[in-house]
């Protein structure tokens, strides 16, 4: 019985979901078959059914047995639910054994089908074989019935069908009042299309093409036009690849080797959507390309190396082989390709009948281990092969020739050089020798001809402690420095003919060693270790109509290898199947409408969702077979749907009925796939390469550990997929990590991607390229219109102006007429250095004396060269000044400072000699409004040295917040522009990054709202000191625009 508690919440929605319709029919009804057996089969079967040897000699298969029972007796007294011991059992919680327990509505069910006698659905027969077999019940379940093409139902809104599809959803969606919604405008389509088939938008000039084209047929056009970018392979390429568990590494432990040729594969699978080939050869090309190819493997035609790439889909499993070549990793990488094989195209979880017969669908152990034995061939695990083996060259002989004539000639090369090199070392040798007398010389001449291996030991420490006898090609360059260039000329000429040698270049397949068919065992609980029965390789005996598995003849005679599956392949593609037209399907709606007709792809058995439109699943998986297997031919088909072309927009009425849009009367809204976002934050910034195919790009870890990618600009499909090191940008996106296949990946919302649009440097440094793009771009191509009476001036002057600080020297003038304010005569300084500003150079100045302004005090010099440290009002409100004059020195009168403004004239005076004062005031500004403080020297010109710090707040009057300006702080040198020559103004910028990002202009709303961000970020970035504070506001407002809803989701 069922043992795991982890199934026993699944078990329980499983049979709420089939068993227990029972207990809203009528009680009467309840039969043996229907109701009860899937209940045994969830938890009983496993010890009282599906062994030969059941437990307690307890059968629970059929009615009869429950009445006879086992060792402790009847199971069941018909009529008499309370005296039944099957019931005191659970009741009692004795069984199942284990935690796991048959849930309470179960439990009903069966009391109420004692008590009513135990009724069976017809009468039982009078033997059975071992196993559970199948039922007439199990077999009429859903997924298991014949495709076949259903009519098409009347519908009352026929004016919005545009083909079938549309007729099967508008009948189910009248029987709950709904209807489609409008169709959505031309530029929410082009993008849709764009974005749904090649996974990049539209260009402007794509997108005012498509809107200008009056053609009752342009939108048909649209669709075909982009069907043939070669670009849709990498989209839809890519789903599939996500279905075969596509990685570029083995995975399994933490080395996680490289695959360096798996990208053939990838490629293959992306030139075959190009190509709209058929599926049914697609899918016949993976699982058996080798054995469509004749041995041996060389000299092939381009058609035959494509065949065999395409077997690289059977190599995507985790192959732990290389590092931990032993049983245990064997048989794992069989039982994970069985897993991708049956899921992507069967999609049912026959991987569950690994190690017993299913227990929800009719899957046995035998039949799993059917499924392994079709494999097993190019999978010996006792004969195995680690991938290293497996490789598959593609040298022809004529390469071969080719290698070894250029070898040839290298060689001659190679031997001059080494003839020459050996001259060198005998001529050093001989000045070496020369350096000692006889008999020395003569005993280590001898000792150095003779052999290592017959030297004396007295040799051997004769040459020890000569070392400058070691001559060799190593260090032949310190005896004669000639010899370095001469060699490495050598080297280089001997390089450059090797470089005429044919690369040599592999292939990742999956073959068999010709003449050797393993047989496959059943593994007792799926251990390897308790073989069995021997078994036959075939498919599953639920899909065959006739209750008999597909079966493959064994060790076919018209060739070397096994031909089983090729044989399975034919069988899965013969349109007989009943899942595979059906899964494929769902697959490709499902990446239309952003959920599958079965919500589940990979399970279309019991633990899987119904199908909310099962009349419209078949007429498509019909149609897809009868138009010769062709998925454009499909796009087509969906893509022209008024279900297609529907608006996203929701209704509150139908959402009261349909909230989750299974009745499709909107068109979902759908979140980009990880890749999309990536490529489509190249495409806009500028940066994308288009370069199709060949080896993987690249990972690696940034300096804080995030995995990015090493340089490239190209398509995500061509990244590196390590299943150790998945991208970061990708991965917070929901790209599936690798660790068997995904079939459907998780969307989800969360704050982690908001962090890595906020902080990445990928989206920091492509949104910086974005900014560039539009600077570089922007001029004149926005409307005039849409702009106007707007504008983010930008000019040094302006830049200045950010500042409130200023710098001079002056006095305070005439009133130029009674009653009104004397200006203070301000005159910047002319030359900054040293941290201070002053009249020149050196001080004093020719003209300006001693005057000088630092960060903290300064000096006067004449009463029309006072110091003057000018503020100006940012806005109008309440201002405080604080501050502190100090004079230190012990001669002269000291010094005054005067706070002056603008409007309202003096403020105050302060006056310190030979020590310190404080001083503080209040008054109203206005914004403009120009606070000086002057500091003069009083009646005497000597040692007027002055300190003068001070704080500045102001409480805006508009909004009662506070700022803070101290003097200290805001002492800065000249105001330096970042350099920016405006090719265009910055309003117009903003407009067309909007256009670029969202593939529209911006409403009048929009470009108002984009202007005032500018506006803001402008200061805010002058205030921190940012170098290039016009780059960095763009660069900040195309982040938020690649970081906003409208860019990623599709509508």
């Amino acid at each position: 019985m069922l043992r795991d508690p982890r199934l026993i919440l699944l078990a329980t929605l499983v049979l709420l979901s089939t068993g227990s319709l029972s207990t809203r029919a009528d009680e009467k009804s309840l039969t043996y078959e229907r109701d009860i057996r899937p209940i045994f089969r969830t938890y009983c079967f496993d010890c009282h059914g599906a062994a030969k040897e059941k437990k307690g000699k307890l059968d629970l298969r059929l009615q009869r047995f429950l009445v006879r029972g086992g060792e402790t007796g009847p199971a069941i007294v018909a009529g008499k639910a309370p005296d039944s011991l099957l019931i005191q059992r659970l009741r009692a919680g004795e069984m199942p054994p284990g935690d796991a327990r048959v849930p309470e509505e179960q439990i009903v069910i069966l009391e109420r089908w004692i008590s009513l006698g135990a009724p069976t659905a017809r009468p039982e027969p009078e033997t059975i074989p071992d196993g559970l077999g199948i039922t007439s019940e199990e077999r009429s379940y859903w997924a298991f019935q014949p495709i076949t093409k259903p009519a098409e139902p009347p519908v009352k809104d026929a004016h919005r069908v545009r083909n079938p599809i549309d007729t099967f959803l508008l009948a189910q969606m009248q029987e709950k009042q709904l209807t489609f919604a409008a169709d959505a405008d031309r530029l929410t389509l082009i993008k849709r299309v764009y974005l749904d088939l090649v996974g990049l938008p539209p260009s402007g000039e794509q997108i005012k093409t498509f809107i200008a084209d009056t053609r009752p047929d342009a939108y048909e056009r649209l669709v075909d036009e982009v069907l043939e970018s070669k670009h849709y392979g990498e989209r839809w390429g890519r789903h599939w690849l996500d279905v075969a568990g596509y990685a570029d590494s083995e995975g399994y432990s933490n080395t996680d080797p490289v695959r360096n040729y798996a990208y053939k594969y990838r490629d293959y699978v992306i030139q075959s959507f190009n190509d709209d080939l058929p599926f049914n050869q697609f899918i016949q090309e993976q699982l058996a390309g080798d054995e469509m190819v004749k041995p041996p493997f060389k000299n092939m035609s381009a058609d035959s190396i494509r065949k065999l790439t395409a077997t690289g889909f059977l190599r995507m499993a985790v192959d732990g082989t290389d590092s931990s070549n032993n049983d245990v990793s064997r048989n794992q990488m069989l039982a994970d390709t069985v897993k991708i094989v049956s899921s992507s195209l069967l999609g049912i979880s026959v991987g569950c009948a690994q190690c017993h017969d299913h227990r929800y669908d009719p899957i046995s152990h035998d039949d799993y281990h059917r499924i392994r034995a079709v494999f097993e061939p190019a999978f010996d695990w006792k004969k195995w092969r680690t991938p290293g083996n497996r490789k598959l060259s593609l040298y022809t002989d004529k390469d071969v020739a080719e290698r070894t004539k250029v070898q040839q000639e290298a060689a001659v090369l190679e031997k001059e050089r080494d003839t020459k090199q050996a001259e060198f070392i005998k001529i050093a040798l001989e000045k070496e020798f020369d350096r000692y007398e006889e008999p020395l010389q003569a005993k280590l001449r001898l000792a150095k001809a003779t052999g290592g291996d017959k030297q004396t030991d007295e040799q051997k420490k004769m040459l020890k402690d000569h070392p400058n006898l070691n001559v060799n090609s190593g260090n032949l360059y310190q005896y004669n420095p000639k010899w370095r260039p001469l060699k490495e000329d050598y080297n280089t000429r001997i390089g450059k003919i090797k470089e005429k040698i044919p690369v040599e270049e592999f292939l990742r397949v999956a073959t068999e060693v010709e003449g050797s068919i393993p047989e496959t065992f059943l593994f007792y609980r799926g251990d390897h270790r308790q073989p069995q029965h021997t078994v036959s390789p075939g498919g599953l005996t639920i899909t065959s109509a006739d209750s008999k598995p597909f079966a493959i003849a064994d060790n076919q005679e018209t060739s070397p290898f096994s031909g089983r599956r090729l044989a399975y392949a034919r069988w899965l593609t013969s349109g007989q199947h009943p899942l595979v037209a059906r899964v494929l399907v769902n697959r490709f709606w499902l990446h239309h409408f952003g959920h599958g007709i079965v919500q589940t792809p990979d399970e279309f058995g019991k633990l899987g969702m119904l199908p909310t439109h099962p009349k419209l699943l078949d007429w498509m998986a019909s149609y897809f077979m009868d138009h010769s297997w062709s998925l454009k031919q499909l796009h087509r088909l969906m893509m022209t749907s008024t279900a297609y072309r529907q608006s996203s927009v929701r209704n509150p009425k139908f959402d009261q009925i349909d909230t989750a849009n299974d009745y499709y009367w909107h068109k979902s809204v759908q979140r980009l796939d990880a890749e999309i976002v990536r490529d489509r934050i190249l495409a806009v910034s500028g940066k994308l390469d288009s370069t199709m195919f060949g080896a993987a790009n690249g990972v690696k870890a940034d300096d804080t550990g995030q995995v990015i990618v090493d340089g490239s600009n190209r398509r995500s499909v061509y990244i590196q997929v390590r299943r150790t090191q998945p991208v970061a940008v990708l991965q917070v996106f929901d790209a599936p990590v690798m660790t068997v296949n995904c079939g459907k990946r998780t969307m989800s919302t969360g704050a982690n991607q908001s962090l890595m649009l906020m902080n990445s440097d990928f989206v920091l440094n492509y949104a910086k390229a974005f900014a560039e793009r539009v600077s570089a771009e922007a001029k004149g191509k926005v409307k005039p219109e849409l702009i106007a009476g707007l504008e983010i001036p930008f000019d040094p002057d302006w830049l200045a102006s950010l500042n409130p600080w200023k710098f001079g020297y002056g006095f305070l003038a005439m009133a130029a007429k009674e009653g009104t304010i004397p200006p203070v005569n301000f005159t910047p300084y002319p030359f900054f250095g040293g941290d201070t500003w002053k009249g020149g150079e050196k001080v004093p100045d020719e003209k300006l004396g001693y005057t000088f302004l630092n960060r903290t005090g300064g000096h006067p010099s004449t009463p029309k060269q006072r110091p003057i440290r000018r503020w100006i009002a940012p806005a109008t409100g309440k201002l405080a000044i604080k501050g502190i004059l100090k004079h230190s020195s012990d001669n002269g009168d000291g010094v005054q400072v005067t706070v002056y403004s603008s409007r309202l004239g003096k403020q105050g005076s302060w006056q310190v000699a030979s020590g310190l004062v404080d001083y503080d005031l209040t008054l109203e500004v206005e914004k403009g409004d120009v606070i000086d403080t002057i500091v003069d020297e009083r009646n005497n010109h000597t040692s007027d040295s002055f300190t003068n710090t001070y704080t500045i707040s102001l409480v805006d009057k508009e909004t009662g917040k506070e700022k803070t300006w101290p003097s200290e702080k805001g002492f800065h040198g000249p105001i330096k522009t970042d350099g920016t020559k405006l090719t265009s103004p910055l309003v117009e910028q903003a407009a067309y990054a909007w256009e670029l990002a969202y593939g529209r202009p911006p409403t009048r709303e929009e470009i108002e709202l984009a202007t005032n961000f500018i506006q803001t970020q402008l200061p805010l970035l002058m205030e921190q000191e940012t170098k290039q504070p016009v780059l960095q506001a763009m660069t900040n407002f195309c982040q938020a625009l690649i970081s906003s809803n409208e860019f990623l989701y599709s509508d």
